[in-house]
């Protein structure tokens, strides 16, 4: 995205914020895109809404649960209006700032698609049909070997570019000896 069109959105997207949710209840309002943060994937965007919340957990939990159940047709218009953007955008709302001293506060993360179609709240990425969610904590050096095969068209997301690099290592006759060896130890753990 280029860099006009890109402060473009963030100023709109600043202004839909501050026009749909009260003074006081929004710490901030960001757009970030590749490169900014390692929560961003080649070609999408990140939409954040940091809300104000106290710095304990509980605290955090009530006053982003209430926010949600005051203003829920503001977070479907939000997701709406980012689905008319031409890159996939991730709304993510964030209960104040994480710290170094301070708990993760909730985060929901809004998944939409491009044809306009809002998406489920979810942390991560939705999962389709027979998938099972897994986290992993990437280095630098990882996440930088997944962005080159969705750079390089293989793969759309990270997601599906470990789905991609596992089915590679399946597909290896190493594998297949790595499993009959696995089969065989567990056969002898289960005779003691």
């Amino acid at each position: 995205m280029e860099q006009a069109e890109l402060e473009t959105v963030r100023r709109q997207f600043g202004e839909q914020v501050r026009s749909r949710f009260p003074q006081g209840t929004i710490r901030r309002a960001e757009v970030l895109q590749y490169g900014d943060t390692p929560e961003v994937e080649p070609g999408q965007l990140l939409a954040r809404i940091v809300v104000e919340a106290p710095d304990d957990q509980e605290g955090r939990e009530q006053a982003f649960q209430a926010l949600h159940d005051s203003h829920r047709a503001a977070f479907k218009e939000l997701r709406e209006e980012l689905n008319k953007l031409p890159v996939r955008v991730i709304l993510q709302f964030r209960a104040g700032e994480p710290g170094e001293d301070k708990p993760r506060g909730p985060i929901i993360q809004m998944m939409g698609d491009r044809a306009g179609a809002a998406g489920p709240y979810s942390p991560v990425e939705a999962p389709g049909a027979g998938l099972t969610p897994v986290m992993a904590r990437l280095g630098a050096e990882d996440l930088e070997t997944l962005d080159t095969l969705i750079a390089a068209g293989i793969a759309n997301s990270r997601a599906e570019a470990v789905r991609w690099t596992l089915a590679r290592i399946r597909e290896r006759p190493a594998y297949g000896q790595l499993r009959a060896r696995t089969r065989e130890i567990e056969e002898l753990k289960s005779q003691f």
